[in-house]
């Protein structure tokens, strides 16, 4: 779990480090945009609601009660974590989005009056500058998936809430199914979180540093919440001690 956690720091620090910027390199009109629009509509309520249960589902069949309990009352503090922490850090970093940069650069929207509107001005403006960027000289094409994903998507950048739901979401239940044994969940669980920063800064709506920093506080969200509750409930100590005796039982039974 650590090592996917490493893998999924390192890629966004490397994009950061070599100035590498994603937006908009992408053509925003193509059947590939669409497709990262529904992967990250996965970490946009309500679909994300819809996503916690899938897992929980799957997991479900896969641990026992006493883990599946522990798992649950994990989850719901990680998610309730992460939530409140999105919601202080927006406004308080106030962080222009990429695609806001972008149609600024194109004289179509200006992000310092922009990010003082309210929710509902902002979406208006932004309404506003997409249909100005129709007739506009530019080679940006948006499909109309991604430019409703535009005209919704009107916050400040920092943090990317979309990369920290998942990351904790991914780290969390993979630690549990890790310790079952099931390792198939949680590298789809993991695959799934990297292509949700990937989709992110492809369409325009973070930029590496939101990603990698999303990624760093879901891991310690993740490992902050799974202490708290070990430490408070005892059903993740005593699936540990359980799995870990039957674990050196299997290494010991294989011995020559």
């Amino acid at each position: 779990m650590m090592m996917g956690w490493t893998i999924l720091t390192i890629i966004p620090a490397i994009l950061l480090i070599s100035d590498t910027a994603l937006f908009p390199l992408l053509p925003l009109n193509s059947l590939s945009a669409e497709g990262l629009f529904w992967l990250t509509s996965s970490g946009t309520a309500p679909y994300g609601v819809a996503t916690v249960l899938l897992i929980l589902l799957l997991s479900y069949q896969r641990l026992g009660r006493a883990e599946f309990i522990s798992l649950f009352l994990t989850i719901s503090l990680g998610m309730c974590t992460t939530l409140g922490l999105n919601h202080y850090l927006k406004p308080f970093f106030n962080e222009a989005r990429p695609n806001a940069v972008w149609l600024e650069q194109q004289y179509l929207l200006n992000t310092e009056n922009f990010y003082t509107l309210s929710k509902a001005e902002r979406k208006a403006q932004m309404t506003a500058s997409l249909e100005r960027l129709e007739h506009a000289e530019t080679d940006m094409v948006l499909s109309p998936l991604v430019k409703q994903h535009w005209k919704n998507e009107v916050g400040f950048a920092f943090p990317s809430g979309h990369t920290l739901f998942a990351i904790t979401l991914t780290m969390i239940a993979s630690y549990y199914l890790l310790l079952a044994g099931n390792l198939v969940l949680p590298t789809i669980l993991f695959i799934w979180s990297i292509t949700m920063g990937f989709s992110r800064m492809l369409l325009g709506m973070h930029w590496s540093q939101d990603v990698l920093a999303s990624t760093v506080l879901g891991g310690v969200i993740s490992l902050f919440s799974l202490f708290f509750i070990h430490k408070t409930f005892p059903y993740g100590a005593k699936l540990y001690t359980d799995l870990s005796a039957k674990l050196r039982l299997k290494q010991l039974t294989l011995k020559p």
